[in-house]
């Protein structure tokens, strides 16, 4: 999975990356300039169940999830030219978006105009239905000057798809809102949208603000915006979240109560992307190694097998699974084969989040 992070200028889009990856990379009060190679970051999955498994097996290799994330800078209203180019470019990689809105007042951070988080979310949102817009016409004049041409071939299911696409967008309706079914989807697959993009909107509060009945209700506010699937909505401070990560394991805990904050920002943000996207994890253990995968919901056995490997994939004979709170329940393997709780599965097994798997299949 890869995370896009956007937002409007000093909407606190860096800090939030250094709060989710441990980076330090540097926060300025005035606008960035667009990278055209975003600091690449890696997040480590946070997952109780992972560590709990760890302190039982004591393996030699403990391996988180990972989730990929980019600080994608630059963005403005009315962006256009090389620079929305080289932007969208980008965008056009991700699997979702972390839309980071400002809510903090700051005199010595720089903000264009009065301080609106409602404007400054809708103002993004054009930016990415505009330049959609734009693709969806000039997909349609190409299909249908090559069909004045004869040539092309069939274009009509892309040319259905992409016509009710242009409606939305001429409404200023993200087509994440468009009911697509997989077919229309396949057909326009390859103009990789970014208004199609799922997205986690992220108000960006301080420190005296978090949990406050203002901000509650500016997100409630947000999400009326939003309405529709493919979003979710919340609010943290980025700036406390930064600072929080910086401190060595187990140090942030006891601060956490007092800022009121449930828990840590890269928590609430990767299990809000895992939500969004429709992701869940299953678990292989072992003396040498303990590991979280991360499979979409639905994946039957031989699909989340080619997650670890493609050659275990099409090798697939069965799959001897048990659910983590079984295993746990039970306290080990043994036992757990004792009490008939591991189960032998096959192919058409839909994998559920939190099973112990062990793949059995053919080299």
């Amino acid at each position: 999975m890869k995370l896009g992070i956007i937002g409007l200028p000093n909407a606190g889009k860096t800090t939030l990356m250094n709060a989710l990856t441990g980076q330090e990379l540097e926060v300025t009060a005035y606008p960035n300039q667009a990278a055209a190679d975003p600091p690449p970051g890696i997040v480590k999955v946070p997952d109780a169940r992972l560590d709990r498994l760890s302190e039982i097996y004591q393996p030699r290799k403990t391996t988180r999830a990972e989730v990929a994330c980019s600080d994608i800078t630059g963005f403005d209203r009315g962006i256009s030219g090389d620079a929305a180019a080289g932007l969208f470019e980008l965008l056009a990689d991700t699997d979702a978006l972390i839309h980071v809105v400002r809510a903090f007042e700051d005199e010595a951070v720089v903000h264009d105009g009065p301080l609106d988080p409602l404007a400054d979310a809708a103002a993004l949102d054009l930016e990415l239905i505009f330049h959609d817009l734009e693709l969806v016409e000039t997909r349609l004049e190409r299909i249908e000057a090559a069909q004045r041409k004869g040539i092309g071939g069939d274009n009509e299911a892309e040319k259905r798809a992409l016509e009710r696409c242009r409606q939305a967008l001429e409404r200023e309706e993200p087509l994440r809102r468009v009911e697509l079914d997989e077919d229309e989807r396949a057909a326009i697959g390859s103009l990789r949208f970014a208004s199609l993009k799922p997205v986690l909107v992220v108000l960006n509060v301080a420190e005296d603000r978090i949990g406050a009945p203002e901000t509650e209700a500016t997100v409630a506010t947000l999400a009326d915006h939003y309405a529709g699937k493919g979003v979710r909505v919340f609010s943290l401070s980025a700036a406390i979240e930064m600072e929080l990560s910086q401190l060595e394991t187990g140090e942030a805990e006891p601060f956490l109560g007092e800022l009121g904050i449930e828990e840590p920002a890269v928590n609430l943000v990767i299990r809000e992307a895992y939500r969004l996207l429709g992701l869940i994890s299953f678990f292989t253990v072992g003396e040498d190694e303990v590991r979280a995968w991360t499979t979409r919901r639905g994946d039957r056995a031989p699909r989340a097998a080619g997650r670890i490997h493609s050659d275990i994939e099409r090798g697939f004979i069965r799959a001897e699974v048990i659910g983590y709170e079984d295993f746990i329940a039970a306290g080990s393997m043994a036992r757990a084969r004792e009490l008939g709780t591991i189960r032998l599965e096959g192919k058409d097994y839909v994998v559920e989040d939190g099973d112990i798997i062990e793949f059995r299949f053919t080299s």
